[in-house]
């Protein structure tokens, strides 16, 4: 098959760009440009530069044009996937942990061990998980205001795991979900995998009441067969707001008014102090609720659950049995064990404080930087200005060993904006204190060019 007469050009500028001819940060010439330039129809220029965005060497950047992309980035940095190196300061994924909680779970191993249910625990469970642990689960969500029978609860591998259980047992390839313009971005990498198309509803600022734009989720669903929403109304990753009571009837009445099911993702929820009631408790029969204790409890313990009206159960179990079977008996006995002795509630209370306070010295540190969050969260979002190109950012401070997210990851819309998305909760405090340094400096080193 003969090659396309604009490959070249792209092979051309792809070299160009690889090698340092063209740096990073480079305004290319404007599709009429380019086309003039190079004798194309203006269709065929803006093919060239489709393809050089699809190969992730350019962002085209609606009323600024096209630039050249940072390339050296981590790809926990520019994309969906999580990787720094060993010995970065990783300011780009949460894990947070608090001193003595090696001891804790080392006690609390000993004490399993010494249980007489342990062979039970080393056979295949229940699919949803045994009606004791789920029990146990029902406990816990009722302190986050939510009251569920323990029938309506599912133990999954984690809250990412939850997420997509619901959306395969759920949705089908092709469903319109609405979510926020800046969301998690697991929740993205999931529903591409399930071949969904997500629209995009951008967040209202602070001062108009923090969460989604709803005036554009009613326009959404007037206009499409809109399915479902995806969205955080309890401490929102990544930029940290908590929807009132209000809006969160407002959303629920679109919802019930279209159709909709609401997936509630609730994973730092726990950092938020007397937050107004889930949307699974608002809307109970159109609303999964799911979570995790990764966050509130430590990264490794793969145990989540979701909620969900009990005429989706068997549809969701039956995704657990074909993906996992079930979750594994040991972990979810363990935090089961914790629920029930009230270390779960002790934990989540030791790291509200301790959220609090490192927001607190990233306020000291970061200073007149313009920040975006919530004071007791572990995430900080720093809009950079005009000028400053997030990616570049995030390079200058991969070389003084600090890893950040830039905006990419996180956001649903073509437009991406140039910020920067801090965690805070994965490194000891003076490290920390060190880091944000670095971020600042690299920020002001770079507005100031």
């Amino acid at each position: 098959m003969p090659q396309a007469r604009y490959k070249p050009l792209v092979d051309r500028l792809a070299e160009d760009i690889r090698s340092g001819r063209l740096p990073p940060g480079t305004r290319l010439p404007t599709h009429r440009q380019l086309a003039a330039r190079e004798g194309l129809a203006l269709v065929t220029a803006t093919r060239v530069y489709a393809e050089l965005e699809a190969m992730g060497l350019v962002s085209g950047e609606q009323g600024r044009g096209t630039f050249v992309k940072e390339t050296a980035l981590y790809a926990g940095q520019s994309i969906d996937l999580h990787s720094a190196a060993a010995d970065m300061v990783d300011l780009s994924f949460n894990y947070p942990s608090l001193p003595g909680q090696a001891e804790l779970l080392r006690a609390a191993l000993r004490q399993l061990a010494g249980s007489g249910d342990l062979e039970a625990l080393l056979r295949y469970q229940p699919h949803a998980g045994r009606l004791h642990d789920r029990a146990m689960v029902a406990r816990h969500l009722l302190r986050r205001g939510l009251s569920v029978p323990a029938e309506q609860v599912l133990l999954v591998d984690g809250a990412q795991h939850g997420i997509a259980v619901t959306l395969m047992a759920l949705l089908r390839p092709g469903d319109v979900v609405a979510v926020d313009a800046l969301t998690y971005p697991g929740f993205r990498l999931i529903a591409q995998t399930q071949h969904l198309e997500l629209a995009p509803i951008p967040a209202m600022t602070m001062a108009a009441g923090a969460g989604p734009d709803l005036e554009t989720l009613e326009k959404l669903c007037q206009q499409r067969s809109v399915r479902a929403i995806y969205t955080m109304p309890t401490m929102n990753n990544p930029l940290g707001w908590v929807m009132d009571l209000p809006r969160r009837k407002a959303l629920v009445a679109i919802a019930r008014k279209h159709g909709l099911i609401i997936i509630e993702d609730g994973a730092y929820a726990f950092l938020a102090e007397d937050p107004p009631p889930p949307l699974a408790m608002l809307a109970p029969e159109c609303t999964v609720y799911i979570s995790g204790f990764s966050k509130n409890i430590a990264a490794g313990l793969r145990v989540g659950f979701a909620a969900a009206p009990l005429p989706w159960v068997s549809k969701m179990e039956r995704v657990i049995r074909a993906t996992i079977w079930n979750t594994p008996g040991v972990m979810t006995a363990l935090v089961s064990s914790w629920i029930d002795d009230g270390t779960v509630v002790r934990l989540e209370g030791e790291k509200r404080q301790d959220a609090r306070a490192r927001q607190q010295l990233a306020a000291e540190v970061l200073g007149p930087l313009p920040r975006v969050g919530h004071p007791g969260s572990y995430f900080v979002w720093l809009p950079l200005a005009e000028e400053v190109r997030a990616d570049r950012v995030a390079v200058a401070l991969m070389r003084e060993q600090v890893s950040v997210s830039t905006a990419q990851p996180f956001a649903t819309s073509a437009h991406v904006p140039h910020a920067i998305r801090l965690a805070l909760g994965s490194v000891a405090p003076e490290a920390l204190r060190l880091a944000l340094t670095k971020v600042r400096q690299a920020i002001e080193a770079h507005t100031d060019r």
